[in-house]
């Protein structure tokens, strides 16, 4: 049973909702900075199991007061900590793409694991890792998705909507929200030849033509991605298009190139809090706690 929810000063939002979806206390963690830029968390009272929130995105300027967080809280009483991470970091760099390049998921899983008795996420950005526990060094994790909270955004929606993912890879999330929207749902199929050179097909135009369609995708940084798939479906003849996002890294330069490009709204969750954000995962993290080991 998780006793209190903490966390860094920056995402008081996300952690106190989480904190009243689980009925637990949340307390501050206050990081002072010393004028070469060391860091200096200082946590309050722990007892027992007590969850940490933290967002990994920007991570580099995270990771290490996390780290030094969870152990002033085993100093200070917490017997166990989980780490709520609705969105973990350096998951795709998964493999040794170019000589001379780390393999990045291995080094920040194993500081993280090693730290935390458990981990809670939101659709890792997963496509080479079957095992994200082996990956964290054996903690226990809870993966939670983002359908249910996307779908309580969406709702309600035209029955023609069309759910449609980007790539192979987001087959199931696009399935899973479609479902939840009582809609259908296809995948288009790409090629991606650069981060900002990438080519989608359609197996079956007919099936986009004069539909609202829902443009589905766990992560958007660049958005590259996400403007071909929007000319794609403009050029098959989508009557709308509105995007989802679970992770929505992008920046203000983006988020208007999005619109330009012909996405009539973006909505996505509070894992990376933004201007678009309106599904909040609090419930669902909150349910996924209640799974955690004592």
């Amino acid at each position: 049973m998780i006793t209190a929810i903490h966390t860094f000063p920056d995402e008081t939002g996300p952690a106190s909702r989480l904190a009243k979806a689980v009925d637990v206390p949340l307390a501050a963690i206050d990081l002072h900075r010393f004028p070469d830029g060391e860091g200096l968390p200082r946590v309050a009272p722990a007892d027992g199991v007590v969850a940490i929130y933290r967002s990994l995105w920007s991570p580099d300027d995270k990771i290490l007061p996390l780290l030094l967080a969870a152990d002033a809280l085993r100093r200070r009483g917490a017997r166990r900590i989980v780490l709520v991470a609705p969105y973990l970091c350096y998951l795709r760099q998964d493999v040794v793409f170019q000589p001379g390049e780390p393999l990045s998921r291995d080094v920040v899983g194993r500081l993280l694991g090693e730290r935390f008795e458990a981990v809670v996420t939101v659709e890792p950005h997963l496509h080479r890792t079957l095992d994200l526990s082996a990956v964290l060094a054996g903690a226990q994790v809870e993966v939670v998705s983002a359908a249910d909270a996307l779908g309580r955004a969406l709702t309600p929606v035209d029955p023609a909507t069309l759910v449609v993912g980007p790539d192979a890879e987001a087959t199931p999330w696009a399935a899973a929200l479609a479902q939840i929207l009582g809609v259908d749902s296809i995948a288009l199929t790409k090629i991606r030849r650069g981060d900002r050179d990438v080519s989608l097909t359609v197996c079956d135009p007919a099936r986009v033509a004069g539909r609202p369609v829902i443009l589905l995708d766990d992560i958007c940084s660049s958005g590259a991605t996400l403007e071909r798939a929007i000319e794609t479906l403009r050029a098959l003849g989508a009557a709308a298009i509105d995007l989802a996002i679970v992770h929505a890294l992008f920046d203000d330069a983006t988020q208007a190139r999005l619109i330009a490009t012909g996405a009539r709204r973006i909505v996505s969750t509070d894992c990376r809090p933004n201007p678009t954000t309106v599904a909040f995962m609090a419930a669902d993290l909150a349910d996924a706690l209640k799974r955690i080991s004592p």
